[in-house]
């Protein structure tokens, strides 16, 4: 019998234990960190986009333009001296892309083109070859085709419309990358992973979970945290890296992150994280609201008089205090932090000023992030 009530009281005491565990997000690897050596490469070109309908730029503001047109059709093997171009059909653009890790020559890019001058759209322009250098100036890829803009412009006499952007565009699989990466994935003989989202527990986390595969696939550990955001993985001697990383990153694991409050006051968005908490507070808001109309009296004089009109100014002022209760907020878990808002019947921009002052009381245990 009493073998009986110590197994049920183990038994209640793992289950009570269970209950108050925070409960994390699981993730596989390639969804919360990325490979060091797999990071992404910017690239920069400048170029000309023709075939503009009378909207490209102004070759008197903007002479870089001219030059670049003078400099292409020279290139092409046509003279362009002792004439001057009044032509508005081509625009000067900067483009910009980004080149994938481990990209080999002959696969495609988007690239994006934005305008320099002061063309009024890149609508149905033609981008002409253009070649994109990295950071170490070398050329990796060259762009060209057709720019397609989501904006338009419509405009009349007496009125005008315009929607979205029309001095950018993008040209999908307009580069093709011609020159590869100095280094390569095989080279390595080690793999950082790199969490997207910081955290000492996550990294911790992230590291037993590949030792303890290690320790079934190689027999010992390969795995270690260097900080909160880095993982250094230890290729074995016969295993091949690739296949490493695909095991790897399939891995599931618990994330953990800082209890974080976002509010975008602009837009009036709030984001309240799973694990913040209130301590106990009583919080009282009211709106104030004065309203003040003017109500002006023109006085006239009288007929045939030498009188002049009186102008006689009239002021209301009226003012209104809504709200004004007092609640109790005690948010132990999420569902009661945001019920208790609720209760006190609040629009977003009042949340949003409840939320700054309970930190700045102390009662918010929770990083508060202002966008």
């Amino acid at each position: 019998m009493k073998m009986r009530a110590l197994n049920w009281l183990l038994t209640f005491a793992v289950a009570f234990a269970a209950a108050l565990t925070p409960v994390h997000a699981a993730s596989r690897i390639k969804d919360v960190a990325s490979l060091q050596a797999g990071r992404d490469n910017q690239l920069i070109g400048y170029g000309l986009v023709v075939g503009l309908q009378g909207t490209g730029d102004s070759l008197r503001s903007s002479p870089f333009t001219d030059q670049s047109i003078r400099a292409m059709l020279q290139n092409l093997g046509i003279s362009t001296q002792g004439g001057q171009s009044r032509t508005r059909n081509v625009a000067a653009v900067l483009v910009t892309a980004t080149l994938a890790p481990f990209a080999s020559p002959g696969s495609r890019l988007d690239v994006t083109v934005g305008s320099l001058g002061d063309a009024t759209s890149l609508r149905g322009g033609t981008l002409v070859m253009t070649s994109l250098s990295g950071a170490d100036g070398q050329i990796y890829a060259v762009a060209q085709g057709s720019v397609v803009v989501s904006g338009f412009n419509a405009q009349g006499e007496a009125a005008e419309l315009s929607q979205g952007v029309t001095t950018a565009g993008r040209v999908p699989n307009g580069a093709i990358i011609e020159r590869e990466l100095p280094s390569k994935f095989k080279d390595g003989f080690n793999l950082v992973l790199q969490l997207r989202n910081p955290d000492f527990s996550t990294a911790v986390g992230m590291a037993a979970a590949i030792n303890k595969y290690a320790a079934a696939q190689f027999g010992g550990r390969i795995a270690e945290a260097l900080d909160s955001q880095s993982v250094l993985v230890q290729k074995p001697k016969m295993a091949d890296l690739a296949r490493l990383m695909a095991d790897v990153e399939s891995l599931v694991i618990e994330t953990d992150a800082p209890a974080r409050v976002v509010i975008n006051e602009r837009t009036g968005t709030i984001v309240i994280g799973q694990d913040v908490r209130v301590s106990e507070v009583a919080v009282s808001y009211g709106t104030l609201t004065v309203q003040v109309t003017e109500t002006p009296t023109i006085v006239q004089p009288e007929p045939f008089s030498r009188g002049q009109t009186a102008y006689e100014p009239n002021t209301t002022i009226e003012a209104q205090a809504d709200g004004g209760t007092v609640a109790i907020l005690n948010g132990s878990s999420l569902r009661q932090l945001v019920a208790g808002l609720n209760s006190i019947g609040v629009k977003p921009d009042g949340i949003i000023a409840i939320l700054q002052s309970i930190k700045s009381a102390g009662a918010l245990q929770a990083e508060l992030v202002l966008q």
